[in-house]
């Protein structure tokens, strides 16, 4: 039942424009959406609408995953930072991304959320994502420096501890604004950063020091 919707689905995406490569629909097409869902809501798994997990926070649409995988350009063996855990599905699209050899360091800032991400990852059998708890404003230095990162919460303003970890030659992807935004693409090159703006988006607001 599944299988077929998530075909559907990912057929549509790339009609559509949003999956433009190879590499993100396969990962789109061996990533159960429906596994990162609560159980009331499976019927939607693959409905193109954000769905709520929880704690104000939402899983985002198929397609703005698909603009953010596709806007990053990631490849295999790269380490990635993701603000913003939710359940677990952008982390699941993002490791198949980065191969076996790659790794994805996720931070979420509810516990319950980060805790039910790395069951939700653990029950499809991804490996090579780590969840941990924390302010994602400030991002996660512990494990820098990241060759791409991603917000999925939208910022006031670029945070400056998220370019710092960056490493060089990186890309950092972030929606700037309130609820309604834009999605920004800095990259950074020789010390230098540059930006484009990818268009409008819609996301639930980043909180912490560097939020809002």
């Amino acid at each position: 039942m599944y299988e077929q919707e998530r075909e559907r689905l990912v057929t549509n995406l790339c009609k559509e424009g949003y999956i433009k490569t190879e590499r993100v629909k396969h990962a789109f097409l061996t990533v159960p959406r429906e596994a990162f869902i609560p159980d009331s809501l499976k019927n939607y798994a693959y409905v193109d609408t954000p769905l709520d997990i929880g704690q104000g926070q939402t899983i985002s649409a198929p397609h703005m995953v698909a603009i953010m995988c596709e806007s990053l350009d990631i490849k295999d063996d790269q380490k990635i930072l993701e603000v913003g855990a939710g359940s677990g599905y952008h982390a699941a699209i993002v490791a198949k991304l980065v191969g076996e050899t790659g790794h994805v360091y996720t931070i979420e800032r509810f516990e319950s959320l980060a805790k039910k991400a790395t069951e939700n990852l653990k029950q499809i059998g991804i490996t090579n994502v780590i969840v941990e708890v924390g302010d994602g404003s400030c991002g996660l230095p512990f494990y820098q420096p990241y060759d791409r990162i991603y917000v999925t919460c939208a910022a006031p303003k670029i945070p400056q501890p998220l370019i710092d970890q960056l490493q060089d030659s990186g890309k950092l992807l972030v929606p700037i604004g309130d609820k309604y935004c834009e999605l920004i693409l800095l990259e950074k090159e020789k010390g230098k950063t540059v930006v484009h703006r990818l268009g409008g988006c819609v996301f639930v607001p980043l909180i912490g020091k560097y939020g809002h």
